[in-house]
């Protein structure tokens, strides 16, 4: 299976608070919000949502194309040989010639909550992009983005009948109800959180059911509670998350797990194997700092998972996936 993976490729500066942001916000008070946070610790990584699930889908064998705008500090600074020896296919990437890849500054505290700014620089001239130009693609996620293409890539998809997979995620926090409808409709599957999927519900004024039926399968993610997966049709499928997970950054995990994810779905692995890959995946990201630092191997990528999951799982995943 041919995939693209359209979204941000970004430079993420991590940052930890030692404290709770909870303590500084005063609740009746927060139309007047002005607070500052001395960190610690500063760690300038490779992020963005896009060139981290196709990261992931890689590190399980896979060849994913990328499709997203970068500035020329994408090759200057060594990301796309980074992600071009990683297995990522990066030949489709769009150069802007004037602006910055993007910029993601991501502060953790204590309790794992995060807050997050976002330069889009060359991120918005993903709008000159026609994803389908680029290749036969068999599946195309359409990840958080320029607006304007994510909206294009989702109306072209839809009017080829290429099959896609909708991840709004950080984008639904600005977005109106009626961008968030034309995102989802006819989605083949449909990513978020759990709060991500109750502000969908919110802003369209569909309920869990109408969101239901604009989409084929729904995948919701809820932290160390693992993870439902609503089918088409059938009862909802509950995946425990990896037990025993040693947690140092949850930043990027939620990618991870859509990149296992896909890729137990590349593979003809049915919804529930596909999301113990994801979650499996998804603690390797987790007790690492940074989105793309962790490294799978074979044997021990399969005995997490067989462990979490059983043996039968175990063998299924090492017939479908080629890890190395």
């Amino acid at each position: 299976m041919h995939l693209a993976i359209a979204g941000s490729v970004a430079t993420d500066h991590l940052q930890v608070f030692s404290g709770k942001f909870s303590d500084s916000l005063v609740p009746d008070q927060l139309d007047k919000l002005s607070v500052s946070f001395l960190v610690e610790d500063l760690d300038v990584r490779r992020g963005g949502c896009a060139a981290n699930i196709a990261f992931g889908l890689a590190a399980l064998g896979l060849r994913p194309t990328l499709v997203a705008s970068v500035g020329r500090d994408f090759a200057d600074q060594g990301y796309q040989q980074w992600l071009e020896d990683a297995g990522v296919d990066c030949s489709r990437v769009h150069v802007s010639p004037d602006k910055h890849t993007a910029l993601c500054t991501i502060t953790t505290d204590d309790a794992h909550a995060q807050i997050v700014t976002f330069y889009a620089g060359a991120m918005a001239d993903a709008r000159t992009i026609d994803v389908l130009e680029l290749g036969d693609f068999d599946l195309v996620l359409i990840g958080p983005d320029d607006p304007e293409a994510m909206n294009r890539h989702t109306a072209a998809c839809r009017k080829a009948g290429v099959p896609f997979a909708a991840d709004p995620s950080q984008q639904l926090a600005w977005a109106d109800g009626d961008l968030i409808r034309e995102l989802v409709d006819g989605a083949a599957y449909l990513f978020s959180n759990d709060y991500e999927s109750a502000l969908i519900q919110t802003k369209t004024g569909w309920s869990e059911e109408e969101v239901q039926a604009h989409v084929g399968t729904r995948v919701v993610t809820r932290g160390k509670d693992g993870v439902t997966v609503y089918p088409s049709d059938g009862a909802p499928i509950e995946v425990a998350a990896i037990p025993d997970v040693d947690a140092v950054d949850p930043t990027g995990v939620g990618d991870s797990f859509r990149g296992g994810f896909l890729a137990g779905v590349a593979a003809g692995l049915d919804l529930e194997r596909s999301a113990q890959i994801g979650c499996t995946i998804a603690a390797s990201v987790v007790e690492t700092t940074g989105t793309q630092e962790y490294t799978l191997t074979r044997e021990a990528f399969l005995d997490r998972l067989g462990s979490a999951y059983g043996d039968d799982a175990r063998a299924e995943v090492s017939a479908a996936l080629d890890l190395a």
